[in-house]
């Protein structure tokens, strides 16, 4: 009898010196997250991803997580010039995506990660692989938005692949048809439109989605609508490099319909 007091006892050392060890670590995986968070939101990417590998090396299924590194190789990896350390950010990104996407597959930033993964990866692959992988984002796009029709990043992503089947040059378009029944090909530029503008909607201050809704008004010859989004594009608060290359752009193309 004694000898089962003292285990019992044991036991309940043992678990109250845990659970504070236990909140410790789920304490400090709250901190990284929230200054990865504000890393991320005033562009300093780099730091910003270090942070979140830090958590996924203590905890490698930490949702959060996943996601960010995701997104972030994918935002980093378009800058990069050099292609072999493009497809390394890239092939990162979609590793991330793949266990997030695993772990809540209905989840609107699992699909969104997925999406735009397949999406980097498709800019530098081969015309078959290209179009695979803009197939597929469809259809993550599509679950995206059914968890979550406010999601202003899988918006601007639809309107880009609307824009891109829209515009498809002879050669895609005939291996559309051959490898995927051309079912792309049923995409329109107003489509793309409607959903660049329903982006905007969510989230108005995002130069990228302006732009890129200006490219597809200049492809639909719509100069009003055009030379008006341009303009809203330039009155933004722009800061990060980025952004400043955006904005010179958004100038330059309003210039060729005030000449």
């Amino acid at each position: 009898m004694k000898r089962l007091l003292q285990v019992w006892m044991l036991l309940i050392i043992l678990g109250l010196s845990a659970a504070p060890l236990c909140a410790g670590v789920s304490s400090g995986t709250e901190q990284l997250l929230k200054k990865a968070e504000e890393l991320m939101v005033n562009y300093r990417d780099s730091e910003a991803l270090a942070m979140y590998e830090q958590v996924l090396e203590a905890n490698p299924d930490n949702y959060t997580a996943l996601c960010k590194a995701s997104f972030l190789n994918c935002r980093i990896g378009e800058r990069i010039t050099d292609e072999g350390t493009k497809i390394a950010f890239y092939a990162k990104a979609r590793h991330y995506a793949t266990k997030a996407y695993e772990l809540k597959p209905n989840d609107a930033e699992a699909n969104y990660v997925m999406a735009a993964s397949l999406g980097a990866m498709a800019m530098i692959s081969g015309p078959k692989q290209r179009l695979a992988s803009i197939n597929q984002m469809k259809t993550f796009l599509d679950a995206a938005l059914a968890s979550n029709a406010q999601h202003a990043g899988a918006w601007h992503l639809l309107g880009r692949w609307y824009f891109k089947m829209a515009n498809l040059n002879f050669a895609e378009a005939t291996a559309s048809k051959m490898f995927f029944g051309g079912v792309c090909g049923a995409a329109t530029n107003e489509e793309a439109a409607t959903a660049l503008q329903t982006a905007i909607k969510y989230n108005p201050m995002k130069i990228q989605y302006y732009y890129d809704l200006a490219t597809v008004y200049r492809e639909m010859k719509s100069t009003e609508a055009c030379t008006q989004t341009l303009e809203q594009a330039i009155a933004l608060e722009v800061t990060t490099r980025d952004e400043l290359e955006l904005a010179r752009r958004c100038k330059l193309m309003l210039q060729e319909f005030k000449k």
